[in-house]
């Protein structure tokens, strides 16, 4: 028993002093960056810096051909362009997480302004929950939240909800020192914030309040800056790099060599002659360096990035920061809590041993003993105000209880409504049961219903149909699977003046009673039905998957072995607890983490160790929690992502929100990563193909004197409208489930693999040796239909370098229609590059990219059509559209043949293999 004492609580004066000393009870929100903040943060992108340089470099040459050599306002057109990409580029990635974080903030509102119980002066009165300082008496009733953190001073069959702290659904509360748990993650005699009274009440002081609780502690951890480079910015920053030596490698190439043919070249050194061909040679080198940045890069990974993070919201991940959409395609370790994430975070009824009653609703007239028993031997409620789950209100595992009869078509309400409860002794940790004496409708009788730990009731049980022995193996076999049991009994009053009830306790034991036992039932937490094949999936794709929980380590293991993480014969370094890796040093720890599958009691900074360790083992991690104890390693991994119905802390630490807390949202967002890379890929071997391209025709320009015959407003629509749908329409394509089947990808891995070498110089190359051709034929042919086109002639002019008569504005426009129609057939290649299939393979799906393609095209067409002088275009006959369109699809077709060749090469190998 609890002794009972009379509480003063403090005074007026009392509380202004203590939150003078102690502070107040709220959080201290973390510094928000301000919105330019955000914005100028995106321009830290390394494709975006070389942009800029490049942007730069292309203001100053512009200024020059205005001013001095006197072209018209025109030559601003290209810095122009290289600054709406950049712009482009980053306002959408600013904007689309702008919204992100707009709807978190509406999912994650929290509210100070809950009212707690107090005594204060002497009397019980309300507070707001904010208005708790260190030194106040607190009553803590069922159902409410903690305020803060205190010790006990009385309990009454107190059971707190710790899940959010320590990942623990039940601790049982007492004051009583004898009854304390030594292997508690806090102690038994004290509550902490932010946890829930589940059963029972209990009256606390306060000993700390705001940022000094539990609580406060890890949400001030999570808020400490411990970003981690992501893989794709790793990779893109190699990208960048290879850029910019590559073309500060060809400019210099052009300087040197343009200069030595000048020497060469010279009768008469002549400084004028000298320095304006040296100016002209910069420009060049200057143009060379403007070509080869791809303006449409960053625009690709900010679109791609933006309508992934929208098309995910749609599968239940609210993504609230960019780079997360691609890290999870990266991920090698998923380190997930049980509660909540693996299960289902409600207690619910596993099996029933009721003996000699096997099944109490098998027919109409059943066992009323058993449903009335459940329904009027509890204290526990149902709420059904939310349609998608059925809430437990009071102790968990009598909601357990209720919730079975609920499924099983039995309404507890009107059953206990019904019986007129005589006496109730409702359940404490000393007695270890719960008595109820009814009035029965049903049996017309009094009734003593009893429950409580099995081998209590038992004992103190005179019938029962089943031996001691049967019922310790069956407890022993769920225990085992670390299910929570409860044994049932029953008694049938004849005497109405007897008395069974006396100073808190049954008054008969084995020897005299009248109490007659029904049988046990066994309760857990079930396993979300999709866990085990999303764990099964992550497996499979090459992702470990490890758990990191507050619950014993027989709890932990069996859901291991549900969920197919743990096996009977699992070596023992597979699982740690929380104390012992505590006690590791990082060097002995380094070499156990990767093997690590499970450590259970874990405390917070466990799992946030453990993330460390893993990314000091080159492990790109992505942690799932929903508790306040995961917002540390929330924070740390790669990738954090938080439940729905999570915690406040645990949803501001993470990257990810999964909205319906299913893991198999989880293996998604994974699928919709690596999808997402190969888009980002697809891309890249698209625009990089232009750019080699582009920079051998400058090179080869630069060398033979000649001019390139496409205008910077052309290279505008190519480098930026252009690539920009095609981003769009690369970026559209539906994610694959095929991705699921490969390994995650190495951090170290260059972007551009060697498969996309291969097909970025070839194509490039052959791209080069065709748009070469075209502008030495149209200089010595006057060209008005290309139905006058002559190979022969075509190849006698190539290596024809006179001037010849220059070219005509329909040549121009049909070299300008070319150079565009041949990079639109190379969007289908990079379409279905990486998947082993045709660029007309699952077309149907690709509406997206298909209507984005009809658009560049169409695009193409009024440009031609309508664009005059401004592109320098005039209109082209419809045969010569056709001629065109066919001549150039020899791209698509080419890299229809080297599929289908690579795809005969692969069926052989396999047949040599068998």
């Amino acid at each position: 028993m609890e002794n009972k004492h009379h509480y003063s609580g403090l005074s007026d004066a009392q509380v202004l002093e203590s939150r003078n000393k102690y502070g107040e009870n709220i959080l201290t929100p973390p510094e928000k960056e301000s919105l330019w903040s955000q914005f100028l943060e995106k321009f830290t992108d390394p494709i975006i810096i070389i942009l800029l340089i490049a942007l730069a470099l292309s203001i100053g040459v512009s200024c020059y051909e205005f001013w001095g050599a006197g072209k018209t306002a025109s030559v601003f057109f290209e810095p122009a362009g290289i600054l709406i990409a950049v712009l482009l580029a980053t306002v959408v990635g600013f904007l689309f997480e702008l919204s992100a974080n707009k709807k978190f903030e509406v999912l994650n509102k929290v509210n100070d302004d809950t009212l707690v119980k107090v005594i204060r002066n002497g009397n019980v009165c309300q507070i707001t929950k904010k208005e708790v300082v260190v030194g106040d008496i607190v009553i803590l009733e069922t159902g409410e939240e903690v305020p803060a953190d205190g010790e006990l001073l009385e309990a009454v069959s107190l059971q707190i909800n710790e899940s959010t702290l320590t990942g623990e659904p039940v601790c049982k509360k007492t004051t009583n020192p004898a009854d304390f748990d030594k292997d508690a993650t806090y102690p038994s005699n004290n509550a902490m914030k932010g946890t829930t009274v589940a059963d029972g009440h209990g009256i606390m002081q306060v000993l700390k309040v705001g940022d000094s609780t539990e609580y406060g502690k890890v949400y001030e951890r999570a808020q400490i800056d411990t970003s981690v480079e992501t893989p794709l910015k790793k990779q893109l920053d190699g990208l960048a790099h290879l850029i910019t030596k590559a073309s500060y490698a060809i400019a210099a190439l052009i300087i040197v060599g343009r200069l030595v043919w000048f020497f060469v070249g010279m009768d008469a050194f002549n400084w004028i002659d000298f320095g304006s061909f040296f100016l002209q040679t910069v420009m060049i080198a200057v143009t060379v360096i403007v070509v080869a940045v791809p303006e449409g890069l960053p625009m690709s990974v900010t679109l791609s990035l933006a309508l992934s993070m929208k098309r995910m919201l749609s599968t239940n991940n609210l993504v609230r920061k960019m780079h997360a959409c691609e890290t999870m395609g990266a991920a090698t370790v998923i380190c997930t809590d049980k509660t909540g994430t693996l299960t289902q975070n409600q207690m619910k009824v596993y099996e029933t041993k009721f003996y000699g009653h096997p099944s109490p609703f098998g027919d109409k007239s059943g066992d009323e003993v058993i449903k009335e028993g459940i329904a009027v031997n509890s204290t526990a409620y149902l709420d059904f105000s939310k349609a998608e789950k059925i809430a437990a209100l009071g102790n968990p595992t009598e909601g357990a209880l209720l919730i079975w009869l609920h499924e099983n078509g039995v309404n507890y309400l009107s059953l206990r409504e019904d019986a007129e409860i005589v006496e109730q002794l409702t359940f404490s940790t000393e007695r270890k049961y719960m008595a109820t004496i009814v009035n029965s409708p049903l049996l017309g009788k009094k009734v003593l219903y009893v429950k409580g730990a099995p081998e209590i009731v038992f004992a103190l049980c005179k019938n029962s149909p089943v031996s001691k022995e049967e019922v310790d193996k069956q407890l022993h076999e769920y225990q085992n699977k670390a299910m929570r049991t409860l044994g049932f009994a029953y008694a049938i009053i004849e005497d109405e003046n007897a008395d069974y009830i006396k100073d808190g306790k049954l008054i008969f034991n084995s020897q005299f009673s009248i109490l007659n036992f029904l049988g046990i039932v066994a309760i857990s937490d079930p396993v979300r039905l999709e866990v085990p094949d999303a764990v099964k999936n992550c497996l499979k794709a090459g992702i470990n998957v490890k758990i990191v929980t507050g619950d014993t380590p027989g709890t932990a293991k069996e859901i291991g072995r549900q969920i197919g993480l743990w096996s009977e014969n699992e070596p023992d370094n597979h699982h740690i607890t929380g104390t012992d890796f505590a006690a590791l040093s990082d060097e002995d720890a380094l070499k156990i983490v990767l093997d690590l599958k499970i450590i259970s009691r874990a405390r917070p900074m466990d799992k946030q160790r453990l993330v460390e360790l893993l990314q000091h083992k080159d492990q790109v991690v992505s942690v799932t929690g929903d508790g306040t104890n995961d917002a540390p390693a929330l924070n740390q991994a790669q990738v954090g992502l938080s439940m729905g119905d999570g915690t406040s802390v645990a949803k501001e630490a993470s990257d990810i929100t999964i909205l319906d807390n299913s893991f198999s949202s989880i293996t998604r967002a994974v699928m919709w990563g690596r999808s997402l890379y190969q888009n980002i890929q697809r891309f890249i071997l698209f625009q990089m193909t232009i750019n080699v391209a582009a920079c051998l025709i400058v090179l080869i320009g630069a060398f033979l004197g000649t001019e390139s015959p496409l205008t910077v407003t052309q290279m505008l629509w190519v480098n930026l409208i252009m690539d920009t749908f095609a981003a769009l329409a690369l970026a559209s394509l539906p994610p694959s489930q095929k991705v699921m089947d490969d390994k995650p990808r190495k951090t170290t891995a260059f972007i551009i693999s060697r498969k996309m070498w291969k097909s970025i110089l070839g194509v490039g190359i052959f791209f080069v040796f065709v748009l070469f051709g075209l502008v030495q034929y149209f200089k010595h042919a006057d060209i008005t239909s290309l139905s006058q086109f002559s190979i022969v002639d075509f190849g006698n002019s190539y290596f024809n370098f006179s001037h010849g008569n220059g070219l005509s504005a329909y040549e121009l426009s049909l070299f300008f229609t070319i150079f565009v129609m041949l990079q639109f057939w190379n969007m289908f290649n990079a379409k279905a590059f990486l998947t082993g299939k045709s660029a007309f393979a699952n077309l149907s799906k690709s509406t997206g990219f298909l209507a984005i393609a009809a658009v560049i095209l169409g695009g193409q067409w009024l440009i031609v059509a309508v664009g005059g002088e401004m592109f320098n275009v005039t209109p082209l006959a419809a045969q010569d559209w056709g001629i065109i369109i066919c001549i150039t699809s020899i791209v698509l077709w080419a890299g229809e043949i080297s599929k289908f060749l690579n795809f005969k090469n692969a069926l052989r190998d396999a047949a040599h293999k068998m």
